[in-house]
């Protein structure tokens, strides 16, 4: 991914804060077996530390794949809204010359996979996924020799993403006038459609906190 310097994250708490905000489901992109094409596995995660902690199917093709290769990508992107041209034009220009963008926040983890497979360690990685998810523990005891989760365990296996490198991307247009920027986050919120108004928050928030770009 092309992380201009406008659109890098300011600091490590800026994606770390951005993922804690509810940004919990990615894919998991892992390198093919040899002559296929690389399998991409759509999920929701949690975190322990460094480590992301996911959990698939038993039957999931990507078993073979991280066996092969345990070097794997995990992706995260959210807050995305399309930007016609119109809303982009600068001063002077027809509005219509104007060039349409893309806006986004992206966080991709490079990581190694390790593979749970112990009955224990797959009961603490649903323990933990659950006290993210289903914070109230309003859920039955996740227990190894316990219905239910017991008897369901050997259906899944784990997988403990060791966190190797972060590379974290806020398209915002934070290189464009504070005026534009500011336009634009007001047009999206009179849009209203898909993700207009988190993506909105993400400029405004972006714009007081980077001000102008200077180069």
């Amino acid at each position: 991914m092309l992380i201009h310097p406008w659109d890098a994250s300011l600091d490590a708490a800026e994606w770390q804060t951005w993922i804690a905000d509810g940004h919990d489901f990615g894919h998991l992109c892992v390198n093919g077996l040899p002559g296929e094409a690389p399998a991409v596995v759509p999920t929701h995660f949690a975190t322990d530390g460094k480590d992301l902690l996911i959990h698939l199917a038993r039957p999931n093709p990507v078993w073979k794949a991280i066996e092969h290769d345990p070097n794997v990508t995990f992706g995260v992107t959210g807050d995305y809204a399309f930007i016609p041209g119109t809303w982009r034009a600068n001063p002077g220009v027809p509005p219509t010359d104007g060039v349409p963008t893309s806006y986004y926040a992206a966080v991709q983890f490079t990581c190694r996979a390790h593979i749970l497979d112990d009955p224990e360690a797959k009961a603490a990685l649903l323990r933990r996924q659950l006290s993210h998810f289903q914070p109230d523990g309003d859920h039955a005891p996740v227990e190894a020799d316990r219905p239910p989760y017991g008897r369901l365990l050997s259906g899944i296996r784990g997988l403990r993403l060791e966190v190797l490198e972060v590379r974290a991307k806020f398209k915002y247009d934070n290189q464009k006038p504070t005026e534009l920027r500011t336009t634009v986050a007001e047009h999206l919120t009179e849009r209203g459609r898909g993700l207009d108004a988190p993506t909105a928050r993400q400029q405004l928030r972006r714009l007081d906190r980077m001000g102008p770009w200077k180069a």
